[in-house]
């Protein structure tokens, strides 16, 4: 089963909070605190794996979470960071948020995406020792990790990429110049799925060609198979206009071949100026050899070179082989290979650099307005700070109230006019301003 889009939940590893421990041995009085930091959780990275083709894991699982990590221990003894969860997706899969706005285009074999990053692990009491503060009874909660829907979608990458109406012939040429095995019958919209072959012309002298579901004319606008199957020819660095030069279909093959191109022209601009050949097919039928001669006009003004032969038969195949071949090594391989304004991002990252992934919190980053409850400081950092004290102990509460003082909270509250016993909201936390 041909599976090219996909709907997946991910969410990174959450870290592991902090312990509030003391050391507690024979002849050691007051060995102080010793409560270790939490690991840090784990990432959710995506891998090209060119063994892959479609996305069909995807249909059978579609919640991916990544590794916790482990609560900080006693003796200083911190926790373990969580593994990463690495997803492997075939080449030519594109990540989309929610939103459908494009995020990565992952194209070659083993690149690497971070998807969503493991939170960092919180802080034990060991680390808020101070000479004044010499018995800290509080710890940081860990990061949450990063969570988000996203939007997988699959465009094949080929070489080249046979492009015509449905009977046309599409499949039976690509059975006849690989070992590809598409399924043939006399009815339109046989293929239903793309179908990839390898075409090999001797030693080192190799290319992929993909059988594109058959278009009809309106399939920029998602008649017949429209979109679903357009956005595979996108990669492609060669179209194989095949066209059904008898015309018992009772439609004009020149005709045929205007409105191909025409619709990839109107799906993307660039698609109708792609490196092209045109084969006219079915010569074995005697009402085919009426149209060559217009055929062949029609590929001249389009610049495009012409051939004509029988897929069935495997007459003129050859020549259509090496014509391609030729027009490869023309073709920069990379061209069309990646969606611009897509990232490229190779992920590298040896194991001592994932604490230092993160900007440092500027807590000192803040604002104090007004309204009519009191007053209201805002932060973005100070919050994120806040999700990870623990408010709810004593002594957390008093180390974010000195806190606040030291980052100068409280002097700008004084600035804008606070008094004693005015409201002062700072998150989800509410308190009495005292002078």
């Amino acid at each position: 089963m041909f599976i090219d889009e996909a709907r997946i939940y991910v969410k990174a590893g959450d870290g592991g909070n902090g312990c509030v421990s003391f050391r507690r041995e024979k002849y050691v009085p007051a060995g102080g605190p010793d409560g270790g930091d939490g690991g840090r959780g784990g990432d959710v990275v995506f891998e090209v794996d060119e063994g892959l083709s479609t996305l069909i894991d995807f249909t059978r699982r579609i919640h991916f979470k990544a590794e916790r990590g482990e609560h900080g221990q006693g003796s200083n003894r911190h926790g373990k960071s969580g593994k990463d969860l690495v997803i492997r997706v075939p080449p030519g899969t594109q990540v989309k948020d929610d939103q459908g706005r494009l995020l990565v285009d992952l194209v070659r074999p083993g690149q690497r995406w971070i998807a969503a990053r493991g939170g960092r692990g919180g802080r034990g009491n060991a680390r808020f020792k101070t000479p004044t503060r010499q018995a800290p009874a509080f710890y940081e909660k860990g990061e949450p990790g990063e969570e988000m829907w996203l939007r997988l979608e699959l465009k094949l990458l080929a070489d080249v990429a046979l492009v015509g109406y449905p009977n046309a012939g599409k499949s039976t040429l690509i059975a006849a110049v690989s070992k590809a095995r598409p399924k043939i019958a006399d009815y339109p919209f046989t293929t239903l799925v793309p179908n990839l072959g390898v075409v090999s012309l001797g030693p080192g002298e190799s290319f992929v060609i993909a059988d594109i579901p058959g278009l009809i004319e309106g399939a920029h606008q998602g008649v017949g198979l429209g979109h679903e199957f357009l956005r595979h020819i996108e990669r492609t660095r060669v179209l194989l206009y095949v066209i059904d030069a008898s015309g018992l279909e009772g439609r004009s093959p020149v005709r045929d071949l205007e409105v191909l191109r025409k619709e990839l022209a109107l799906y993307r601009p660039e698609l109708a100026e792609r490196p092209s050949v045109v084969f006219a097919n079915k010569m074995d039928l005697a009402e085919a050899r009426a149209h060559v001669a217009a055929l062949e006009e029609a590929a001249k003004a389009m610049g495009a070179a012409f051939y004509s032969g029988s897929a069935a038969t495997r007459e003129g195949l050859q020549d259509v082989i090496y014509a391609l071949w030729q027009k490869l090594q023309e073709t920069p391989r990379s061209q069309w290979e990646i969606e611009p304004g897509a990232s490229q991002e190779v992920v590298i990252r040896p194991d001592f650099e994932r604490h230092r992934r993160r900007r440092r919190l500027n807590l000192r980053d803040f604002t104090v307005s007004r309204d009519e409850e009191g007053f209201v400081v805002h932060g973005e950092d100070l919050s994120r700070l806040m999700l990870r004290l623990d408010l709810e102990s004593e002594a957390g509460m008093r180390y974010f109230l000195q806190l606040l003082a030291d980052i100068g909270v409280y002097d700008a509250l004084r600035e804008a006019g606070a008094s004693d016993g005015d409201t002062v909201r700072v998150g989800d936390l509410e308190f009495e301003y005292v002078e």
